[in-house]
């Protein structure tokens, strides 16, 4: 498939979604799309697999007969079989085409109900049975209320139970028609969708964007920068993962990485995460996304990464327990972040699973640069005590939906090849404007990844700041402090704006003077007296 043809297909889906969701918002109907989207994955994933089990016997999945002992021998054998490999299953009767067929009264209701095209009923058991089909199993922790945020119960699909039918068959039947190309094992096409629908739905939901999506230069810019000198990693953590982008993002910058982790609050998010994993085709056995406060309550706390890449939310409370003096990842630095900001907990909690070789790249606020108090004490100790700030780098304004604050990237080593200096970098001022955001497009992320690699000083650009200079500056890290971007204002002529003003006196007067005259032959006196009259 072309780059023009994936474009036109993410267009499509994007167009299904407006054309459907009627006066739904965006947001709310994200849920939806993106869920059955996910289901017609897993039902396509079912029949090829299904089809190669069958080949043999010169049978297809969708031809079993599920009333008949040849039959349901056959599929109790694919179930065995699909559950080990593909961590779940689906019969015949329950994959999307099917239902999709059924809602459009094009199939036979044989096995699904007496009614020929009402399928709100059945598609809920569906979905209920790809999550028990995995009970038990190693997959079950990753396929646990997967569905839970497709309500099709929900008043906000229609009024009626009709209205509500109409439009969830409209939607599968409209999906039904796309085909994405599930054939080609190196497309990655329906990843590639869903990763773009997700961004799109995030560019209309505003400052809520920002829990779930890490736009994708700034997602490739720390992939870039966490795989900058290590290609192959045994593992990846995000511990505020949102929809999993930026996990992805190093995946696929990386030659091979072995495992993924992840840790996400808020419980739709975790969901389209560990969707946006399987449809990555993320084997169910390489990922584990877990559900929890990641600054309260930990789930991988014993683990130690090769990449760690995060985008936390900004400036976020916190409960700044003092309980938490007595927890290994705050306790050695003697303070704690103030509970109005957790951007330096979060660093802290990273810096703490970072593995002796490893790197990490979050993106913070510009704030933690230089903010005092218990935040410029963590800050002093990273960088005098641990000695583990490898760069900062300073991003556009307006990059992120919803927060048209300065960001800043601070990449951390604890194993560094410059122990006497930190890189700074000012790419504040690379970017195009498109619409109503600054987007930094390739070559503006290959210009901070290649300076970051070599470690060199530009005019105006970057900066290599010895410690020295950093504690001579109170460890305030401020971009501006390290990297001159100062432009020279041209030199003003006195003379020629003098000239300026004199032509402007005199233009101003020629004018006066025409009132004036108009003035006196409609026999009133003027509104002021003209220069030089008295003359």
């Amino acid at each position: 498939m072309s780059e023009e043809q994936r474009r036109q297909l993410q267009q499509k889906l994007w167009d299904i979604a407006n054309e459907l969701r009627g006066n739904m918002g965006a947001d709310e109907f994200r849920d939806y799309i993106l869920g059955f989207i996910f289901y017609k994955y897993l039902s396509e994933k079912i029949e090829r697999f299904a089809n190669a089990e069958l080949a043999q016997e010169n049978l297809k999945f969708a031809d079993l007969q599920e009333n008949t002992a040849d039959g349901q021998s056959y599929i109790a054998a694919l179930e065995e079989a699909s559950v080990e490999e593909l961590g779940y299953f689906l019969k015949p009767s329950e994959t999307f085409h099917a239902v999709a067929m059924k809602g459009s009264n094009q199939l036979d209701s044989q096995g699904m109900g007496d009614s020929h095209n009402f399928i709100l009923g059945d598609l809920t058991k569906i979905l209920k049975n790809i999550e028990q089909s995995t009970l038990g199993t190693d997959s079950a922790d990753d396929f646990v209320n997967l569905f839970e945020d497709l309500d099709l119960t929900s008043s906000k699909l229609g009024r009626t139970q009709k209205d509500k039918n109409d439009l969830v068959t409209k939607v599968l039947v409209h999906l039904d028609k796309i085909d994405f190309n599930l054939d080609d094992a190196t497309a990655d096409v329906l990843g590639d969708a869903y990763e773009y629908l997700i961004g799109k739905f995030a560019s209309g939901a505003g400052a809520q964007a920002g829990e779930f999506y890490t736009p994708q230069p700034v997602s490739t810019l720390l992939a870039k920068l966490v795989t900058a000198s290590k290609q192959k990693l045994k593992n990846v953590y995000d511990p505020t993962c949102g929809s999993g982008s930026l996990l992805l993002r190093v995946k696929r910058e990386a030659l091979h990485v072995d495992m993924v982790y992840g840790q996400e609050l808020n419980r739709t998010t975790y969901n389209l995460a560990r969707m946006n994993m399987i449809l990555h085709d993320v084997h169910y056995s390489d990922f584990d996304i877990k559900q929890e406060d990641t600054l309260e309550r930990p789930q991988h706390r014993e683990l130690r990464f090769d990449a760690i890449v995060a985008n936390p939310p900004f400036s976020i409370r916190w409960s700044a327990s003092q309980l938490h003096m007595n927890d290994d990842r705050f306790s050695v630095y003697g303070r704690l972040a103030p509970s109005s900001k957790a951007d330096m907990a979060f660093v802290q909690h990273m810096i703490y699973q970072l593995s002796e070789e490893g790197t990490m790249a979050v993106v913070l606020p510009h704030g933690v640069l230089f903010r005092g108090a218990a935040e410029g004490h963590i800050r002093q100790y990273l960088i005098e005590q641990m000695n583990c700030l490898d760069a900062v780098i300073g991003l556009p304004s307006d990059m992120f939906y919803g927060a048209a604050i300065s960001t800043t990237v601070l990449v951390f080593k604890k194993c560094r090849k410059n122990p006497q200096d930190v890189l700074f970098i000012d790419a504040s001022r690379h970017f195009e404007r498109v619409k109503t955001t600054n987007v930094m497009r390739p070559e503006h992320i290959q210009k901070i990844v290649d300076t970051y690699k070599e470690w060199t000083n530009e005019e105006k650009y970057s900066h290599v700041a010895t410690l020295a200079s950093i504690k001579a500056n109170d460890y305030n890290l401020n971009i501006p402090r390290y990297v001159d971007t100062f432009e020279a204002k041209a030199a003003i002529d006195l003379g020629a704006i003098s000239e300026q003003l004199i032509a402007l006196d005199k233009s101003s007067c020629k004018t006066d003077a025409t009132i004036a005259s108009f003035c006196l032959e409609l026999g009133i006196e003027p509104p002021f007296s003209v220069k030089g009259e008295q003359a």
